[in-house]
C-alpha cells in the first residue's frame, strides 16, 4: 500500500477553502499574498470586499499616503478597517506577524515602501499557518508593495493599475505569479454599483 507524499500542495487541498474575491479569482488561506502596482490598495479593497469581519491595515506613519474613506465606500464600509499606523520600521512586519498568528482577524494588510525579503516572508507564512491551527479562523495576509513588487516567498503576486476610459471606471488586474496557476490578466469595470470581469492578454513581468 502506498501513501501520497506530504507535500505543501496536499496540505493546501485539505485546508480551508480559498477566498474568491472576484468571479473565479481566489486567494489561498492561510497564506500571505502580494499586491503591487499603482492600484494595489484597490486590490486590497477587492479582497476585503469578499470577506466578512474586521480588517487590520498596517501603515508606516512616516509616509503621507492614506486611504480615502469615500473611495473605500465603493468596496467596503470604512468602519470595518482598523488602521495601525506605526512609527518604527521594525514594528511593521512584527505587527503583521502577531496579527496572523492570533488567528482572530480574517484579513491583515500591510502597506510597505519596499518588498520584504525571504526570511520575514517565511515568518509571515508560518504565522498564518499557526493562526489557522490555533486561532478561531484561517487568516489571510496581504503585503502591498510599490511598482512591480518582488516580495520573496509570497504565495502569489498580483499587479493592479487604473485603466479608465471616458465615462468608465476600470482597472487592469494581472496575476504575475501564483503556485499552480499561470500568469493571466483581466479588465475590471465598475458599472451601476457592481464589478464586471473579462480576460485580457497577460502581462509577463
Amino acid at each position: 500500500m502506498t501513501h501520497p507524499p506530504l507535500t505543501r500542495d496536499l496540505h493546501r487541498r485539505k485546508g480551508p477553502p480559498p477566498v474568491r474575491f472576484l468571479g473565479d479569482l481566489s486567494l489561498a488561506r492561510p497564506r500571505v499574498h502580494e499586491g503591487c502596482g499603482p492600484a494595489r490598495r484597490g486590490f486590497a479593497m477587492l479582497v476585503a470586499r469578499a470577506l466578512e469581519g474586521p480588517v487590520f491595515w498596517i501603515h508606516p506613519g512616516w509616509l503621507p499616503e492614506r486611504l480615502n474613506p469615500e473611495g473605500m465606500l465603493r468596496f467596503i464600509a470604512p468602519g470595518r478597517v482598523t488602521f495601525l499606523t506605526l512609527r518604527r520600521p521594525e514594528d511593521l512586519l512584527w505587527t503583521m506577524e502577531e496579527s496572523l498568528r492570533a488567528g482572530l482577524v480574517p484579513l491583515t494588510v500591510i502597506d510597505l515602501p519596499n518588498p520584504p525579503g525571504l526570511t520575514p516572508m517565511r515568518r509571515l507564512q508560518l504565522a498564518a499557518e499557526t493562526g489557522a491551527a490555533e486561532g478561531k479562523l484561517p487568516p489571510l495576509g496581504l503585503v502591498l508593495t510599490p511598482g512591480d513588487g518582488g516580495a520573496q516567498g509570497a504565495e502569489s503576486r498580483w499587479h493592479m493599475r487604473g485603466a479608465h476610459d471616458a465615462g468608465q471606471t476600470g482597472w487592469r488586474l494581472s496575476r504575475r505569479r501564483a503556485r499552480g496557476e499561470p500568469p493571466a490578466a483581466w479588465r475590471i469595470e465598475a458599472k451601476a454599483g457592481s464589478l464586471s470581469l473579462r480576460p485580457e492578454e497577460a502581462e509577463l513581468a
